[in-house]
């Protein structure tokens, strides 16, 4: 049986192959974005894209990507509506608390704890609120965190939808450190968590080894993952 594939793409962005082939593409920052290896700055196919929220570095590619390969587009509503205004189609528009299928993704729209704002020529413009996404393909569950800090209602997550895998940024300065990246997994009791938001400039100072060492004992596994490299879920 085809199991879903992960691609860390550096930073937030993560490329998700289906079981059945579909590409989903999470927070679309590949050609600006140096942590990208070359040959996947330019995705030959992307049949749905989940935005967490509105900085440079998670839509920079957004509106370009959108047009040229018309994907289903997943996002908070105000997100979606930008999108739009910027000629692109298929938006999905969601909020907090909702659950909605694109295909074979089921997708949970949750909390972040950070700001959304849009810059457009030149100004930044509300964009909505940032956010995560509860991933369920084919029966299993991962947790996109999206750039946040740590929240006492990652326990309600766990509860709810019990994620086996969360991606939680651990760089520091913009989001959660891997001290908070920590306690944010002791909320959420994954099997496997994988760092991200980290490395790309160098004040995103955090590493997954020092969460590996926090969270010596505990028995979740910390998942290195080099730009360009695929695991499978």
């Amino acid at each position: 049986m085809a199991s879903t594939r992960l691609t860390w793409l550096g930073h937030g962005t993560f490329l998700v192959t289906t079981p059945g082939g579909k590409v989903v593409l999470i927070d679309p920052w590949v050609e600006g974005n140096p942590a990208c290896p070359e040959e996947l700055k330019k995705p030959g196919r992307v049949d749905a894209m989940l935005i967490t929220h509105g900085h440079f570095d998670h839509i920079a590619d957004a509106v370009a990507l959108g047009r040229r390969h018309k994907p289903q587009v997943v996002g908070i509503y105000e997100l979606c509506h930008w999108l739009e205004s910027k000629g692109v189609e298929n938006t999905m528009p969601m909020n907090k608390g909702g659950s909605q299928q694109v295909g074979e993704v089921g997708l949970t729209m949750v909390h972040a704890d950070h700001s959304c704002g849009i810059l457009d020529d030149g100004r930044i413009i509300y964009g909505g609120e940032a956010v995560g996404y509860v991933v369920e393909i084919g029966g299993r569950r991962f947790y996109h965190a999206g750039d946040t800090n740590v929240f006492g209602d990652m326990k309600i997550i766990r509860e709810l939808y019990s994620p086996e895998l969360a991606m939680l940024p651990i760089g520091d300065l913009f989001t959660m450190s891997p001290k908070e990246a920590a306690y944010a997994c002791r909320l959420l009791s994954p099997k496997r968590v994988i760092g991200m938001h980290y490395g790309t400039f160098p004040p995103l100072a955090g590493r997954p080894s020092q969460l590996r060492e926090l969270l010596a004992g505990t028995g979740i596994e910390v998942v290195e993952m080099q730009p360009g490299q695929t695991i499978e879920f």
